[in-house]
Protein backbone atom coordinates (compact mmCIF):
# COMPACT_ATOMS: atom_id res chain seq x y z
CA UNK A 1 0.00 0.00 0.00
CA UNK A 2 2.49 3.02 -1.44
CA UNK A 3 -0.19 5.21 -2.27
CA UNK A 4 -3.24 5.36 -0.69
CA UNK A 5 -5.86 8.31 -2.48
CA UNK A 6 -8.48 10.12 -0.10
CA UNK A 7 -11.46 10.19 -2.43
CA UNK A 8 -14.87 12.56 -0.77
CA UNK A 9 -17.59 10.70 -0.39
CA UNK A 10 -19.53 13.20 -1.81
CA UNK A 11 -17.92 13.17 -5.06
CA UNK A 12 -19.22 9.93 -6.46
CA UNK A 13 -17.99 11.65 -9.80
CA UNK A 14 -14.56 10.85 -8.63
CA UNK A 15 -14.90 7.42 -7.91
CA UNK A 16 -14.65 5.63 -11.12
CA UNK A 17 -11.28 7.40 -12.26
CA UNK A 18 -10.27 7.32 -8.88
CA UNK A 19 -10.19 3.52 -8.73
CA UNK A 20 -8.94 3.13 -12.49
CA UNK A 21 -5.90 5.09 -11.37
CA UNK A 22 -2.43 4.17 -9.73
CA UNK A 23 -3.08 4.47 -6.39
CA UNK A 24 -2.61 1.19 -4.53
CA UNK A 25 -5.41 1.50 -2.32
CA UNK A 26 -8.70 4.29 -2.39
CA UNK A 27 -9.92 5.35 0.94
CA UNK A 28 -13.38 6.54 0.36
CA UNK A 29 -14.20 9.45 3.13
CA UNK A 30 -16.77 10.03 5.04
CA UNK A 31 -15.32 12.35 7.23
CA UNK A 32 -13.14 15.79 7.30
CA UNK A 33 -13.89 15.81 3.42
CA UNK A 34 -17.48 15.65 3.78
CA UNK A 35 -19.59 18.67 5.30
CA UNK A 36 -22.06 17.82 8.07
CA UNK A 37 -25.13 18.18 5.89
CA UNK A 38 -23.45 15.90 2.85
CA UNK A 39 -22.87 13.27 5.55
CA UNK A 40 -25.43 11.45 4.62
CA UNK A 41 -25.53 11.58 0.86
CA UNK A 42 -21.67 10.95 0.96
CA UNK A 43 -22.73 7.21 2.36
CA UNK A 44 -25.46 6.37 0.09
CA UNK A 45 -23.03 7.49 -2.55
CA UNK A 46 -20.38 5.31 -1.29
CA UNK A 47 -22.88 2.18 -0.85
CA UNK A 48 -24.22 2.66 -4.00
CA UNK A 49 -20.30 2.47 -5.14
CA UNK A 50 -19.64 -0.65 -3.44
CA UNK A 51 -22.39 -2.18 -4.83
CA UNK A 52 -22.00 -1.55 -8.54
CA UNK A 53 -18.00 -3.27 -7.47
CA UNK A 54 -19.78 -6.17 -6.36
CA UNK A 55 -22.00 -6.24 -9.42
CA UNK A 56 -18.85 -5.27 -11.52
CA UNK A 57 -15.83 -6.64 -9.78
CA UNK A 58 -13.20 -5.30 -12.57
CA UNK A 59 -13.97 -1.86 -11.20
CA UNK A 60 -11.99 -2.50 -8.05
CA UNK A 61 -9.40 -2.98 -10.51
CA UNK A 62 -7.25 -4.67 -7.53
CA UNK A 63 -7.06 -2.08 -5.13
CA UNK A 64 -7.33 -1.86 -1.05
CA UNK A 65 -10.96 -0.61 -0.45
CA UNK A 66 -11.09 1.67 2.70
CA UNK A 67 -13.77 3.30 3.58
CA UNK A 68 -12.83 6.26 6.65
CA UNK A 69 -15.99 6.85 9.10
CA UNK A 70 -16.31 9.62 11.43
CA UNK A 71 -15.47 8.97 15.11
CA UNK A 72 -16.96 7.80 17.88
CA UNK A 73 -17.69 10.24 19.39
CA UNK A 74 -19.96 11.79 16.56
CA UNK A 75 -23.90 11.34 15.57
CA UNK A 76 -22.52 9.90 12.41
CA UNK A 77 -20.86 7.13 13.73
CA UNK A 78 -22.83 4.57 14.07
CA UNK A 79 -24.63 4.73 10.57
CA UNK A 80 -21.63 4.57 9.01
CA UNK A 81 -20.11 1.45 10.70
CA UNK A 82 -23.42 -0.22 9.64
CA UNK A 83 -23.68 0.73 6.50
CA UNK A 84 -19.84 0.50 5.46
CA UNK A 85 -19.42 -2.89 7.17
CA UNK A 86 -19.94 -5.19 4.23
CA UNK A 87 -18.73 -7.29 0.81
CA UNK A 88 -15.96 -5.04 -1.16
CA UNK A 89 -14.41 -3.09 2.42
CA UNK A 90 -10.90 -4.19 3.40
CA UNK A 91 -10.68 -1.65 5.93
CA UNK A 92 -12.29 0.81 8.11
CA UNK A 93 -10.52 3.59 8.79
CA UNK A 94 -10.93 4.73 12.43
CA UNK A 95 -10.61 8.48 13.63
CA UNK A 96 -9.41 10.02 16.76
CA UNK A 97 -9.40 6.36 18.91
CA UNK A 98 -9.90 7.15 22.75
CA UNK A 99 -8.29 3.82 24.07
CA UNK A 100 -8.18 0.14 23.60
CA UNK A 101 -11.11 -0.43 25.46
CA UNK A 102 -13.45 1.79 22.45
CA UNK A 103 -11.25 -0.40 19.64
CA UNK A 104 -12.73 -3.30 20.98
CA UNK A 105 -16.00 -1.91 20.92
CA UNK A 106 -15.82 -1.07 17.41
CA UNK A 107 -14.59 -4.15 16.55
CA UNK A 108 -17.13 -5.70 18.66
CA UNK A 109 -19.68 -4.01 16.61
CA UNK A 110 -18.04 -4.83 12.97
CA UNK A 111 -18.42 -8.64 13.99
CA UNK A 112 -22.20 -8.65 15.12
CA UNK A 113 -22.24 -6.57 10.96
CA UNK A 114 -20.47 -9.24 9.28
CA UNK A 115 -22.20 -11.86 11.26
CA UNK A 116 -25.52 -10.21 10.70
CA UNK A 117 -24.39 -9.94 6.44
CA UNK A 118 -22.70 -13.41 6.38
CA UNK A 119 -19.32 -12.41 5.59
CA UNK A 120 -16.79 -14.56 5.00
CA UNK A 121 -14.13 -11.72 5.25
CA UNK A 122 -12.90 -10.06 8.70
CA UNK A 123 -12.86 -6.51 7.88
CA UNK A 124 -9.96 -4.58 9.34
CA UNK A 125 -9.13 -1.74 11.11
CA UNK A 126 -6.75 0.78 10.41
CA UNK A 127 -6.67 3.33 13.43
CA UNK A 128 -5.42 7.26 12.88
CA UNK A 129 -2.75 8.74 15.15
CA UNK A 130 -4.26 12.47 15.57
CA UNK A 131 -4.37 13.24 18.90
CA UNK A 132 -1.87 13.60 21.72
CA UNK A 133 -4.05 10.84 23.38
CA UNK A 134 -3.76 8.61 20.77
CA UNK A 135 0.23 8.82 20.00
CA UNK A 136 0.83 8.50 23.89
CA UNK A 137 -1.23 5.34 23.60
CA UNK A 138 -0.40 4.30 20.03
CA UNK A 139 1.09 0.88 21.13
CA UNK A 140 -1.98 0.38 22.96
CA UNK A 141 -4.34 0.93 20.13
CA UNK A 142 -2.49 -1.17 17.72
CA UNK A 143 -2.33 -4.24 20.24
CA UNK A 144 -6.14 -3.63 21.27
CA UNK A 145 -7.82 -6.20 18.85
CA UNK A 146 -6.56 -8.80 16.20
CA UNK A 147 -8.64 -6.42 13.55
CA UNK A 148 -6.21 -3.90 13.64
CA UNK A 149 -4.18 -3.94 10.98
CA UNK A 150 -1.98 -0.67 11.06
CA UNK A 151 -1.58 3.07 12.55
CA UNK A 152 -2.27 5.92 10.11
CA UNK A 153 -0.51 9.33 10.47
CA UNK A 154 -2.37 12.35 11.05
CA UNK A 155 -0.25 15.10 10.75
CA UNK A 156 -2.21 18.28 10.87
CA UNK A 157 -4.46 17.11 13.48
CA UNK A 158 -2.12 16.07 15.72
CA UNK A 159 0.32 19.53 15.16
CA UNK A 160 -1.68 22.75 14.55
CA UNK A 161 -4.25 22.62 17.07
CA UNK A 162 -1.17 22.75 19.25
CA UNK A 163 0.71 25.45 17.97
CA UNK A 164 3.77 23.11 16.15
CA UNK A 165 4.63 23.88 12.56
CA UNK A 166 3.23 21.11 10.26
CA UNK A 167 6.93 20.60 8.48
CA UNK A 168 9.56 21.09 11.77
CA UNK A 169 11.29 18.34 11.02
CA UNK A 170 12.72 17.69 14.58
CA UNK A 171 8.77 16.95 15.90
CA UNK A 172 8.15 14.84 12.06
CA UNK A 173 11.37 12.57 13.13
CA UNK A 174 9.80 12.32 16.71
CA UNK A 175 6.45 11.43 15.95
CA UNK A 176 6.91 8.92 13.00
CA UNK A 177 9.99 7.39 15.10
CA UNK A 178 7.28 6.62 18.23
CA UNK A 179 4.13 5.14 15.68
CA UNK A 180 6.21 2.78 13.57
CA UNK A 181 7.51 1.46 16.63
CA UNK A 182 3.92 1.32 18.68
CA UNK A 183 3.30 -0.52 15.26
CA UNK A 184 6.41 -2.70 15.22
CA UNK A 185 5.37 -3.74 18.67
CA UNK A 186 1.67 -4.76 17.73
CA UNK A 187 3.07 -6.36 14.45
CA UNK A 188 0.93 -4.13 12.16
CA UNK A 189 1.89 -1.63 9.72
CA UNK A 190 2.59 1.72 9.46
CA UNK A 191 1.26 4.57 7.09
CA UNK A 192 2.15 8.09 6.72
CA UNK A 193 -0.51 11.08 6.51
CA UNK A 194 -1.38 13.55 3.58
CA UNK A 195 0.53 16.57 2.85
CA UNK A 196 -1.53 19.35 2.31
CA UNK A 197 0.48 21.47 -0.04
CA UNK A 198 -0.47 19.59 -3.80
CA UNK A 199 1.94 22.08 -5.80
CA UNK A 200 5.10 21.08 -3.19
CA UNK A 201 6.34 18.18 -5.10
CA UNK A 202 9.68 18.28 -3.34
CA UNK A 203 8.26 18.75 -0.11
CA UNK A 204 6.11 15.79 -0.77
CA UNK A 205 9.08 13.74 -2.10
CA UNK A 206 10.99 14.94 1.04
CA UNK A 207 8.67 14.08 3.61
CA UNK A 208 7.93 10.39 1.71
CA UNK A 209 11.25 9.13 1.43
CA UNK A 210 11.42 10.36 5.61
CA UNK A 211 8.51 8.05 6.19
CA UNK A 212 10.37 5.00 4.26
CA UNK A 213 13.32 5.46 6.26
CA UNK A 214 11.38 5.04 9.22
CA UNK A 215 9.99 2.11 7.99
CA UNK A 216 6.29 3.45 7.17
CA UNK A 217 5.05 1.07 4.34
CA UNK A 218 3.09 3.99 2.19
CA UNK A 219 1.63 7.86 2.23
CA UNK A 220 -1.50 9.51 1.79
CA UNK A 221 -2.37 11.05 -0.92
CA UNK A 222 -5.22 13.87 -1.02
CA UNK A 223 -4.72 14.79 -4.95
CA UNK A 224 -3.68 12.10 -8.40
CA UNK A 225 -0.99 14.11 -9.17
CA UNK A 226 0.75 12.51 -5.72
CA UNK A 227 0.34 9.02 -6.40
CA UNK A 228 3.41 9.08 -8.65
CA UNK A 229 5.54 10.27 -6.16
CA UNK A 230 4.20 7.85 -3.10
CA UNK A 231 4.61 4.72 -5.46
CA UNK A 232 8.16 5.76 -6.30
CA UNK A 233 8.91 6.93 -3.05
CA UNK A 234 7.48 3.61 -1.23
CA UNK A 235 9.22 1.16 -4.57
CA UNK A 236 12.70 -0.29 -3.48
CA UNK A 237 15.65 0.87 -6.01
CA UNK A 238 16.88 -1.94 -8.15
CA UNK A 239 19.87 -1.96 -5.69
CA UNK A 240 18.26 -2.22 -3.21
CA UNK A 241 16.09 -5.31 -4.28
CA UNK A 242 19.87 -7.09 -5.96
CA UNK A 243 21.49 -6.70 -2.39
CA UNK A 244 18.30 -8.21 -0.54
CA UNK A 245 18.06 -11.23 -2.73
CA UNK A 246 21.54 -11.90 -2.19
CA UNK A 247 21.06 -11.49 1.31
CA UNK A 248 17.73 -14.08 1.04
CA UNK A 249 20.09 -16.36 -0.91
CA UNK A 250 23.21 -16.47 1.31
CA UNK A 251 21.01 -16.83 4.29
CA UNK A 252 19.02 -19.95 2.56
CA UNK A 253 22.57 -21.42 1.52
CA UNK A 254 23.82 -20.52 5.25
CA UNK A 255 20.50 -22.39 6.82
CA UNK A 256 21.22 -25.67 4.64
CA UNK A 257 24.87 -25.52 6.22
CA UNK A 258 23.76 -25.57 9.41
CA UNK A 259 24.28 -21.81 10.23
CA UNK A 260 22.82 -19.13 11.84
CA UNK A 261 24.24 -16.17 10.33
CA UNK A 262 26.39 -15.26 7.12
CA UNK A 263 28.10 -12.67 5.49
CA UNK A 264 27.28 -10.08 2.29
CA UNK A 265 29.22 -7.42 1.07
CA UNK A 266 31.01 -7.65 4.72
CA UNK A 267 28.08 -7.79 6.52
CA UNK A 268 27.25 -9.82 8.96
CA UNK A 269 23.37 -10.87 8.31
CA UNK A 270 21.32 -12.68 10.81
CA UNK A 271 17.77 -12.99 10.84
CA UNK A 272 16.77 -9.58 11.33
CA UNK A 273 18.78 -8.37 8.26
CA UNK A 274 16.79 -11.34 6.43
CA UNK A 275 13.52 -10.46 7.55
CA UNK A 276 14.31 -7.10 6.55
CA UNK A 277 15.53 -8.48 2.97
CA UNK A 278 12.55 -10.24 2.43
CA UNK A 279 9.89 -7.71 2.96
CA UNK A 280 11.87 -5.31 0.94
CA UNK A 281 11.15 -8.15 -1.93
CA UNK A 282 7.66 -8.70 -1.10
CA UNK A 283 7.31 -4.83 -1.49
CA UNK A 284 8.94 -5.05 -5.10
CA UNK A 285 7.04 -8.04 -6.58
CA UNK A 286 4.17 -6.97 -8.67
CA UNK A 287 0.92 -7.25 -7.55
CA UNK A 288 -1.14 -10.42 -8.92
Amino acid sequence: MRSKLFVPGSRPDLFAKAFAGPADAISLDLEDSVSAEQKAQARQNIVGWLDRMDDDATLRNGKVVIVRINACDTIEHQDDLAACVRSGVDLINLPKPDSADQVREVSHEMSRLEARHALSQTTGLLLNIETPRALRLAADLAAADARVRGLQLGLADLFEPAGIARHERSALEQVLFQTRLAAAEAGVYAIDGAFANIKDTEGFRDEAALARRMGFIGKSCIHPSQIALANLAFMPTAEEIEFAQRVVDAANHARAQGQGVCVVDGKMIDAPFVQRAKAILDTARPTP
